[in-house]
């Protein structure tokens, strides 16, 4: 397999994606935190003193996710059409999930925007809530499904 940002001297560069056919795409990406019971009851309970944890956390993501051009080097800064971020939590196993969804119409991907939304709305939980509890740990993102593209429609169980 060829390394596609990797020219023949070893140098780095970002992919010319010019030529490239613009279609729909659309990625998923997940992640979750493992809180204890103390975390879980104050941001069910709204009783963080920072305040509302996953509404800011969701805003966050969204944010992140817009600048991921700006922090991941070889990523196309691209015109998303939706970015969409939202929580499950699961009290007896004591973890939030978060799952971003990004959109756009372009000639690459939206695997990163999706990943970088995730990670950066269990990095906000954690900042939120480590005055709480320093032991929480951030697990398991990954890419669930893309669409679009050469490479077409991807699952990730």
């Amino acid at each position: 397999m060829d390394l596609t940002h990797i020219d023949e001297k070893g140098n780095a560069f970002m992919v010319d994606v010019s030529e490239k056919e613009e279609t729909a795409r659309v990625a998923v990406a997940q992640g979750q935190i493992r809180v204890n019971d103390e975390v879980m009851n104050a941001i069910l309970n709204h009783k963080v003193k920072k305040g509302d944890v996953l509404t800011v956390a969701q805003v966050a993501g969204i944010l992140g996710l817009k600048k991921t051009s700006d922090l991941i080097p070889m990523c196309h800064p691209l015109m998303l059409t939706n970015a969409k971020i939202t929580f499950r939590i699961d009290e007896s196993e004591q973890i939030i999930i978060v799952e971003c969804t990004t959109k756009t119409t372009g000639k690459t991907g939206v695997e990163m925007e999706a990943l970088t939304g995730v990670s950066v709305a269990l990095l906000t939980i954690y900042d939120m809530c480590k005055a709480i509890d320093k032991t929480m740990v951030i697990e398991n993102i990954k890419l669930c499904e893309k669409s679009g593209g050469k490479s077409g429609h991807f699952i990730n169980h």
